[in-house]
């Protein structure tokens, strides 16, 4: 088969038959070439991986990079002008889009503050953080969206206290932050919201860098003092990646999670049983749903023989963490949401020197919101079908827009 030949699948990304499974194409494509070459919306050429094990080679493999201003980098929407794009992508130059040894020392510098004992030392706060908006739903009647009520301020909470970002400021940065991720966005529109979000983060660097404080910006700024890793631009940069990564794709996942277990009561009933499965029952539902398939893009430095196919230095690769999370050959019958299984393989946040570096704090958010809701409300139920929500088919983060709950 040509090296060069396009599949028939035209388009990306692909529409699910079922809100709740992935598209029936992803099952296709790992059957007949977990390797295949695509051409995204915006003309550019891609390798989707649609198998976990070729996923997680290809993660690992350092002959691709992360650089999201490299031409032949996999964007789904077209941009041409070189400035805009390094100017749109600045915030992801500070660590995800950088390769090593650059991304090695910058990871360095952070990882101190995403370890498990730093994470679990924030749990108490989560669980005050996460009563405090229950009481508030309870207090306002048996009915909420709990994309507003929960889903969105508890993350947003926590990340604001742990970065030392004003929570006042949060409707700033979240809808600056909902114009970038969002498919339908113009280039104008991506580069204004951009823009404003780091104008913002600008000067609250700036404030910190005179006086820090004792949040994670603070500490970085005293660490980056005795390092030297990073111009003041570069904090900037890794405030807002910082600000953008970790409350979008937690405030996703509490609106899944709890779908996913109203919609099979024997797993959280199960739950309900062994609060001690808690950490499980996370891993699982973060395989299940694997919401941001769009975080394993990459562009090959050198060309790579991998899957029965050659894929050509300079072209676009993308491991879909959905894809392997539902490969039978990983995890078996991938279709039945399973609390009890093992899944600590899972893709969910990546593979190799980029696996996401606030996974303890994602998962802990996680845990705490999922078992104290349903340990407070246990006769919490969705207010219209599953299949009635409305889903964020139109995000680099899948997810609802609303979910309203009743009990």
């Amino acid at each position: 088969m040509s090296e060069v030949e396009t599949t028939e699948i035209r388009s990306y990304p692909m529409a699910r038959s079922c809100p709740l499974r992935p598209p029936g194409e992803y099952e296709q494509l790992r059957e007949a070439r977990p390797v295949a070459r695509h051409l995204l919306p915006s003309g550019r050429p891609v390798w989707l991986i649609t198998s976990h094990e070729l996923a997680r080679r290809v993660l690992a493999d350092p002959r691709i990079s992360s650089d999201r201003t490299h031409p032949g980098f996999p964007l789904p929407y077209p941009i041409e002008d070189p400035e805009a794009l390094r100017g749109l992508f600045r915030f992801s130059q500070s660590l995800i889009g950088l390769d090593p040894p650059e991304h090695t020392a910058r990871r360095r510098l952070i990882i101190p503050e995403f370890t498990v004992k730093r994470v679990q030392s924030l749990r108490p706060r989560i669980q005050e953080i996460v009563d405090g908006r229950i009481d508030d739903m309870l207090a306002q009647g048996s009915r909420a969206d709990l994309v507003q009520a929960l889903a969105l301020p508890v993350p947003s909470l926590a990340l604001c206290e742990l970065l030392g970002v004003p929570y006042a400021d949060r409707d700033f940065f979240e809808s600056r932050t909902k114009v970038q991720i969002n498919h339908n966005s113009s280039l104008e529109e991506r580069q204004k919201a951009n823009g404003e979000l780091m104008s913002y983060l600008d000067e609250l660097v700036a404030t910190k860098e005179e006086v820090p404080g004792d949040d994670l910006i603070g500490r970085l700024i005293v660490k980056n003092r005795e390092a030297g890793t990073l111009e003041h631009g570069e904090l900037v940069a890794l405030a807002a990646l910082l600000l953008i990564a970790g409350y979008e794709t937690t405030a996703n996942m509490i609106g899944l999670g709890v779908i996913g277990l109203l919609e099979n009561p024997g797993q959280l009933a199960t739950l309900a049983d062994d609060p001690s499965l808690a950490s499980q029952a996370v891993d699982e539902l973060l395989r299940y749903f694997s919401i941001s398939d769009t975080a394993g893009s990459r562009v090959a430095l050198a060309d790579i023989e991998i899957g029965g196919e050659t894929i050509p230095a300079g072209e676009g690769v993308m491991a879909l963490s959905l894809a392997g999370n539902w490969d039978p050959a990983a995890f078996s019958e991938p279709e039945r949401l399973d609390i009890t299984r093992d899944v600590r393989q899972h893709l969910a946040f990546g593979h190799g020197p980029h696996q996401c570096i606030g996974q303890n704090l994602a998962k802990m958010e996680l845990e705490v919101t999922l078992t104290t809701l349903f340990r407070r409300i246990p006769t919490l139920r969705l207010a219209v079908p599953a299949e009635e929500l409305p889903y964020k088919g139109d995000a680099n983060t899948y997810g609802v827009y609303e979910l309203p709950v009743s009990w």
